[in-house]
């Protein structure tokens, strides 16, 4: 059993091997699949990768990964039903996946990390901020929307489309080969792709718990991703965004980056636009809240 300490990082996974090993934790009734990329870089927190619907670690992560474990150390995990972890009876939600990155937060002895989520991994990324705070120290939410609304509305409707008879379809795209390749039970693919339309279709609104948020937020979203850029704006003004002149108020706590020619399937092929953006973000030490600032004063 691993020790719940910050050494957990196993012997065989030193930064710079050249394969890489996988992990399951048993965590809320799933063997979650995980990887381990890299090694401690001082007080770095570990930054969580969390991927996109019907995405893989290896199928949609590309040269980020490899480039952010070089300064960071990566916790790169396969949501419920997708990669190597298996779909099981569980119905899939927001809520149960966020629960199962901070069940293995604490199956590794990780005290706090760094979430970076894109698409439904953004999603899944919030609701672990909003429902396990204490576990997150700063998120990174690429392409993803706090309220169902937020996606243009022929994306709403594609995404209400998703049954096994898409699910077919869809088998000529990489996004499959990548799942064949790796999942225990590759017929369960019309299923995934099913119940991923039966949760996506169910309206959301975390608008309030979002904007109760007091850790760093950067917010991602390309000029023409499938969420609206002005939903991305707004969830910037929740957590306090563009309230006031940063020059002579102050910055805010929470960035919004809005990459330009961009889609929702190509933002994270911004490889170095993102890593000028994140670095600076996860690097810069987490200012004081204004009760804190406050109560030094007194």
């Amino acid at each position: 059993m691993m020790s719940k300490t910050d050494d957990w990082l196993p012997q065989a996974e030193e930064a710079n091997r050249t394969t890489v090993i996988g992990h399951y934790a048993p965590v809320n009734g799933l063997d979650l699949y995980y990887e381990i990329h890299g090694a401690r870089h001082g007080e770095r927190a570990p930054l969580v990768l969390l991927h996109g619907g019907l995405g893989t670690i290896s199928e949609q992560w590309g040269d980020l990964l490899p480039r952010l474990a070089q300064h960071r150390q990566i916790i790169a995990v396969e949501l419920q039903g997708h990669g190597h972890t298996a779909l099981g009876d569980r119905p899939l939600s927001f809520a149960m996946m966020a629960d199962d990155i901070g069940a293995l937060l604490t199956h590794l002895g990780v005290a706090s990390a760094d979430i970076f989520g894109y698409s439904l991994g953004g999603g899944v990324a919030m609701q672990t901020a909003i429902r396990h705070p204490a576990a997150v120290g700063k998120l990174i939410v690429v392409s993803a929307a706090c309220r169902r609304d937020g996606w243009h509305p022929e994306v709403l409707a594609a995404i209400g489309a998703l049954n096994a008879d898409v699910a077919q379809t869809i088998k000529v795209a990489p996004i499959y080969q990548a799942y064949l390749h790796v999942a225990p039970q590759p017929d369960d693919w019309p299923r995934l792709v099913t119940q991923l339309g039966q949760m996506l279709v169910q309206d959301y609104d975390w608008s309030t718990a979002l904007a109760a948020l007091t850790i760093p937020v950067l917010i991602v979203v390309g000029d023409a991703d499938s969420v609206r850029p002005a939903h991305a704006l707004e969830m910037f003004g929740l957590l306090g965004g563009g309230q006031r002149d940063g020059a002579s108020s102050g910055m805010p706590r929470s960035q919004l980056a809005v990459l330009p020619a961009t889609t929702h399937f190509t933002v994270l092929n911004n490889t170095d636009l993102i890593l000028s953006m994140l670095t600076p973000f996860l690097d810069t030490p987490i200012p004081e809240t204004d009760e804190a600032a406050q109560t030094k004063t007194q």
